[in-house]
């Protein structure tokens, strides 16, 4: 007798819940946000050390690399506070349940799209 094996390992075909879904893009927003900090801060560093520097942070920031980098980075950061807040309602016994945590993950990827159209709109 054959033991029972998965059929399928491949995970690009099998279909995650919503849930699942919020959970990782929750991390690689968490990486990103962690690899793109340094750039955020030295910007920032920058933005507030003189005038001049100021102008020269202004003109790093009217090239299109640099204002990408700037919109990653937001996206990532406001859809990490979403799925954050998502979190932390879960923790407090708030949406514990199947449909709940199906409806509030599809909410949290709804509102996630909102924000990094809005943040590009912003931008550009």
């Amino acid at each position: 007798m054959t033991p029972k094996r998965p059929m399928n390992l491949n995970l690009w075909t099998l279909k995650f819940p919503p849930m699942a879904i919020v959970s990782i893009f929750h991390r690689i927003s968490g990486v990103i946000i962690f690899l793109l900090l340094p750039f955020m801060l030295y910007l920032l560093q920058l933005s507030l050390k003189s005038s001049a520097s100021f102008d020269d942070c202004l003109m790093m920031l009217s090239m299109i690399e640099y204002k990408f980098l700037v919109w990653v980075f937001l996206a990532a950061f406001f859809y990490h506070l979403i799925a954050g807040i998502r979190h932390l309602m879960m923790d407090l016994g708030f949406g514990e349940s199947l449909n709940a945590g199906r409806i509030s993950a599809i909410l949290v990827m709804l509102l996630g799209v909102v924000m990094t159209i809005l943040v590009g709109v912003w931008l550009w």
